[in-house]
């Protein structure tokens, strides 16, 4: 019997934002920006290409813990729109997980609704889908603050 191990599992987080679409859109679309809020502030992107068949790479450490990396292509790009991607994560050097993701926005008079969703292959029992579920919406709350503090 195989010791590896493939669990399938997709979310979906929503948000509205006080905010218009150009402004949320580019807290994803403008590399500067999203080192601001997305994942490691003292490890930005290594790589930040914003484009379809582009690519994006960071890094972070979890204080006394594991090292996670995030490699990312960017399937298609719709401005203020949609973002799809795929990424895989890795923790300590080992794949943990693939995973395709969208993003979706809606302009609500000066508000944005956003939906992101994922379906991801978790690996040989390294992470799942709550877990995944829990950062992301860590995230999505942390995407919610930067928004606010920008004039």
């Amino acid at each position: 019997m195989s010791d590896h191990s493939v669990a399938h599992g997709t979310f979906v987080v929503e948000r509205t934002y006080n905010h218009p679409v150009e402004k949320v859109w580019a807290a994803w679309a403008d590399g500067k920006l999203k080192s601001q809020w997305f994942g490691d502030k003292d490890h930005p992107a290594s790589v930040f290409e914003f484009k379809p068949g582009g690519r994006e790479s960071s890094s972070g450490d979890i204080p006394n813990g594991p090292t996670f990396n995030f490699d990312v292509l960017y399937q298609d790009i719709v401005p203020n729109s949609r973002i799809v991607y795929s990424y895989d994560m890795h923790m300590d050097g080992k794949k943990i997980s693939v995973t395709l993701a969208a993003i979706e926005f809606w302009p609500e008079a000066k508000q944005t609704r956003m939906k992101l969703t994922e379906y991801g292959l978790f690996l040989d029992g390294l992470d799942n889908v709550a877990q995944r579920k829990e950062g992301t919406v860590g995230l999505m709350d942390q995407l919610g603050a930067f928004l606010d503090k920008q004039k």
